[in-house]
């Protein structure tokens, strides 16, 4: 049950448990900061937006299609949120508005994750947890499913950006953004008059980039590309390039039966107190790494294999060579990099808040409740109602699990397992699983990357909604 201490801890043990996202997007904010400070990106993104003169709703498709390849194969959602900064500040000097940036980056990889083929944090989880009962899913039905869902969906949302940014470049009375918000993006990334200038043709020296420029740019897509790769998890893929030159040993310890009850009594913070009627003696067997993987040599771990505290220090070493590349001062770099970690600090809370509510659900056990009851009354339903039932229980659960790992892991066991009581496909199970968690993604306030990505691109939570509400439905 819910204690007043279990709801008034939460938000901090929300922050504990976020912590190292909040510290990766606060390191982001500093290495935006420094690219900002060498002006590269301004310089690249006008001289993108002068390159398309006339055909800047190219973009969307294009890079919408790419999101969604990331969503489908690995779950593309927390590395998103860099993205939502650099597509605002594109698409507003492309002549759409930030709104267009942000549905850019949500949708594409939100089509993907709810479509996900091999996504490993969904199907994959999924997948292991049927097996953990002792199924084993057919994956090909399920990549064929996914694929379907992917492609379609992603389809539905490229036309209704496409639409929405068209008639935004023909009249800007017809954006979503409230004026607050209009004000903000014009602030933020509203072209200097020198520019539009620049734009219409006048001074295209504007658009020229110093070799500096150049370089830190293409350090900065170096960044990223890597990051993304470093986050793919290719050994599931059954791709070992990034492991080659690993090896381990296995290494025997005796544990005495003294050893073994000291840590059972630790584990439960000293509130039990084991004996053992006879002495008892076990030996534990672990694989300890006697040489690192060639693409481990910057954070220990090999790429695929790492998480937010490997970003966090590729991103601030990444930092430091672009200030290095871009001639920035040692005091420009301290005070670009301060006030860049500084404005994500809003970015932080939010996400921290986020991560809280599903923390308090966890604690009292709410999630566990629903899902039970629920699959105690689909049972004995016929499969033209059982599919349509499970998949909004899917939905209803989406608000109160974000995580799709962590919504695989809780509830397939159960709903895949009773799937397969009712002698229905659990392929197609796990699919509705993977949609009804993806399509609550899309606009989920308990989910960190939204709330943060929005925050960046500077829209409200509710112009989110009120956008994207038709194409949800």
């Amino acid at each position: 049950g819910a204690t007043l201490s279990g709801v008034l801890t939460a938000p901090v043990a929300g922050f504990s448990d976020a912590l190292p996202v909040c510290l990766f997007v606060m390191i982001l904010g500093g290495f935006l900061g420094i690219i900002t400070e060498t002006g590269a990106l301004d310089a690249g993104i006008a001289a993108l937006v002068h390159k398309l003169k006339g055909n800047e709703l190219v973009l969307i498709p294009i890079l919408m299609f790419i999101f969604s390849i990331g969503g489908t194969t690995y779950g593309m959602c927390e590395e998103t949120v860099p993205f939502y900064l650099l597509l605002a500040a594109t698409m507003v000097a492309a002549g759409f508005d930030s709104l267009t940036g942000a549905a850019v980056v949500l949708l594409g990889a939100g089509c993907g994750v709810l479509g996900s083929t091999v996504n490993p944090f969904a199907v994959g989880v999924a997948v292991d947890a049927m097996r953990g009962i002792g199924y084993d899913p057919n994956q090909a039905i399920i990549i064929v499913l996914g694929c379907i869902l992917w492609l379609t969906t992603l389809a539905i949302s490229i036309v209704f950006v496409m639409r929405y940014a068209k008639k935004v470049k023909e009249d800007k009375g017809s954006t979503f953004l409230s004026l607050q918000e209009q004000q903000d993006m014009m602030n933020e990334w509203g072209m200097k008059e020198s520019e539009v200038e620049g734009a219409e043709g006048d001074a295209v020296a504007n658009a020229k980039m110093t070799g500096r420029q150049k370089a830190s740019l293409v350090v900065f897509a170096l960044t990223f590309v890597i990051m993304i790769v470093s986050f793919i998890p290719w050994t599931d893929l059954g791709v070992d390039f990034f492991n080659l030159g690993a090896t381990s040993e296995e290494v025997t310890t005796t544990v005495t039966g003294e050893e073994l009850t000291t840590t059972f009594d630790d584990a439960n913070d000293g509130a039990t107190v084991t004996t053992l009627a006879t002495p008892v003696e076990a030996t534990s067997v672990e694989e300890v790494q006697t040489s690192p993987a060639w693409s481990s040599f910057l954070t220990g771990v090999p790429l695929g294999g790492w998480y937010f505290d490997e970003a966090s220090t590729w991103f601030l070493l990444m930092a430091l060579i672009i200030g290095i590349i871009g001639g920035v001062s040692e005091s420009r770099f301290v005070k670009a990099f301060i006030n860049g970690a500084a404005d994500m600090m809003s970015v932080v809370l939010i996400i921290a808040l986020a991560r809280s509510i599903t923390v308090l659900m966890g604690q009292t056990g709410l999630d566990m409740w629903i899902l039970n009851n629920a699959a105690a009354a689909l049972t004995g339903m016929s499969a033209i109602i059982f599919a349509p039932l499970s998949f909004l229980l899917y939905v209803l659960l989406s608000f109160l699990i974000p995580s799709s790992s962590g919504m695989a892991t809780v509830s397939i066991p159960i709903m895949g397992g009773l799937a397969q009581h009712l002698n229905f496909s659990v392929e197609t199970m796990i699919m509705i699983y993977s949609a009804g968690n993806g399509l609550v993604n899309l606009f989920t306030p308990t989910s960190g990357a939204i709330m943060g990505g929005l925050a960046l691109a500077k829209i409200e939570y509710t112009t989110w909604l009120k956008f994207g509400a038709k194409l949800f439905v």
